[in-house]
């Protein structure tokens, strides 16, 4: 790395060097006293001090998985649902198994990721995962059992259609998951500290909201494209001028039709 590299080529090899060669490259590039070189120094050093970040932060979502693994446990299932609240369409819940010591960079709270990572590292997740489980309960079952029930059911769903039988259950919430003879741990934000529960938050927001999409082709004047279901001001309206539409939860809408 000579001062006869145009700092246009320099630019170049940064932004294809992988994060194992870069520190190597900057310490020798510091050498270079053109200032657009220098630019580019500081530019990486900040984007390999994030990713030094990123990679012990997701270790640190490793943490629950690795105290089972380190106890013998070898199938441990991350849970979550979405939809408890909205007034139409349904409740959704995912079972995913990860491999030991799986690293997924960005994965988090599917709460605090943009529509767009959530379907990116939707991919990323079925890649890597072991094994994902997948269920879904309609609305009119929710009305019928109530929304806990339902969100139960959607959550053994999900575990019947694991591939892998798990050994251990990390459960995003409050309660645990009744009728169940698999050893389980809740975690009460669990899917902003289990790298397993924030992977299947991710599937079962992608997954519902795909569905929601769907549905806002057949019944557009909801909104359902933007609101998922929610409560929206926009929803509210049309609820009390039209009525409902068979996606529609009676049991949380009755409020809005008086």
């Amino acid at each position: 790395m000579t001062q006869i590299s145009s700092i246009k080529s320099i630019a170049d090899l940064l932004k294809e060097v992988s994060y194992e060669e870069l520190p190597n490259i900057l310490e020798r590039l510091k050498s270079d006293s053109r200032q657009g070189v220098q630019n580019l120094v500081k530019r990486y050093e900040k984007k390999y001090n994030d990713y030094i970040l990123e990679l012990n932060r997701i270790k640190e979502l490793n943490t629950y998985e690795n105290n089972y693994y380190s106890k013998g446990y070898k199938a441990i299932a991350g849970i979550d649902e979405v939809g408890r609240g909205p007034l139409a369409g349904p409740v959704v819940a995912c079972a995913v198994i990860l491999p030991k010591n799986c690293s997924i960079l960005g994965i988090n709270d599917s709460k605090k990721l943009s529509p767009s990572k959530r379907e990116e590292l939707f991919e990323i997740i079925h890649k890597k995962a072991l094994s994902i489980g997948i269920g879904v309960v309609d609305p009119q079952t929710i009305d019928e059992i109530n929304i806990l029930q339902a969100t139960y059911k959607a959550m053994k769903i999900a575990l019947e259609k694991l591939e892998i039988v798990p050994e251990m259950l990390l459960i995003d919430g409050n309660n645990n998951l009744p009728n169940v003879s698999i050893p389980q741990q809740i975690l009460v934000g669990g899917d902003g500290k289990s790298i397993s529960i924030a992977a299947a938050s991710i599937i079962a927001k992608v997954t519902r909201d795909r569905l929601m999409d769907a549905y806002h082709e057949l019944y557009p004047e909801y909104d359902f494209i933007k609101n998922k279901g929610y409560g929206t001001e926009i929803h509210i309206k049309a609820i009390q001028q039209k009525g409902l539409c068979p996606i529609h939860r009676r049991s949380f809408t009755q409020n809005f039709l008086k």
